[in-house]
């Protein structure tokens, strides 16, 4: 059976570093870490993600700000806060929960953001620097960011002529995840729904990446023995061996088939999903480096 990866126990490694990252910063007389968490409107998904961002915000010793706004909020005025939060120099990151209502322009209001405080890594400035290897000032996206952690934990930094097979193609996960495969040199090929032969593909993998939000697509077959294979998806499906009306979380990997070929496995829930939030303090504590002339820490 293949090696469980803990992401749970690697994002508490992050939060770690970052709190004592953030005592470093204070005892340099430098501004401690801020960051800013924009919320409009009252999806349960979204009050729950806010929430927990905030409480790890507190836990590592920054200054944690929240803008709870109502659903109604015009984006002018969205914009005008994100204005005030990019000129506010004790905010090293800002964070607009997503998704935004309707009548607001979600990308207008991402571009916004100064890039430097871009902690979530979707400026179009933060995607050029890590399509073109700018590493050293880029912000990445967090979860792609935190599958490539729990990657080297296993695999190393260097994946040099390893074969990497990503599947999914979004701006958020997918794409950057290939970039940061590549800068590693691994072999990358993206994979999505118009690629012909997706089991063969997926087969030639060293590292697989799964992230297309289809519950347990990547079936055990399409798994090479050996493999790293890293499970970005979270779906809830019905479980009615549970009682009626209940339901399970589970990946886009069919786990209990791909861990019997795999060499090392991301569950779901307790894989990727802890590493998105211990990122998103990495970046900001970064920023706040950056922001001080310091150099930026690595993880």
């Amino acid at each position: 059976m293949a090696e469980v990866i803990d992401g749970k126990s690697v994002a508490e490694d992050v939060v770690q570093k970052v709190k004592a990252l953030t005592a470093e910063l204070s005892a340099k007389g430098a501004t401690r870490p801020g960051l800013a968490v924009v919320i409009v409107g009252e999806d349960p998904a979204s009050q729950v993600y806010v929430a927990s961002k905030s409480r790890t915000a507190k836990e590592c010793g920054f200054h944690s700000l929240q803008h709870t706004l109502p659903a109604e909020t015009t984006e002018e005025e969205l914009l005008k806060i994100i204005g005030d939060l990019n000129a506010d120099p004790t905010v090293h990151g800002i964070l607009v929960q997503l998704p935004l209502p309707g009548h607001v322009n979600a990308g207008k209001v991402i571009q916004t953001i100064a890039p430097e405080k871009d902690v979530d890594g979707f400026h179009f400035i933060n995607v050029g620097k890590l399509g073109t290897g700018e590493m050293e000032t880029a912000f990445v996206p967090c979860t792609p960011a935190g599958s490539m952690l729990l990657i080297e934990r296993v695999r190393g930094k260097d994946l040099s002529g390893l074969n990497a097979v990503v599947v999914g193609r979004s701006n958020i996960v997918g794409k950057p995840m290939a970039n940061l495969l590549l800068a590693a040199n691994c072999t990358v090929t993206i994979a999505h729904s118009r690629t012909k032969d997706l089991p063969a593909l997926a087969r030639s993998a060293d590292i697989l990446v799964a992230a297309v939000g289809r519950p347990e697509m990547v079936k055990g077959d399409w798994v090479k023995p050996g493999a790293t294979v890293i499970d970005v998806g979270i779906n809830r499906i019905p479980a009615p061996e549970k009682g009626e009306g209940k339901s399970r979380l589970v990946g886009d990997v069919a786990y209990a088939e791909a861990a019997k070929l795999a060499g090392a496995i991301t569950p779901v829930p307790g894989g990727v999903g802890p590493m998105t939030i211990a990122m998103l303090m990495a970046n900001t504590v970064a920023s706040a480096y950056l922001a001080a002339g310091l150099q930026r820490p690595s993880f």
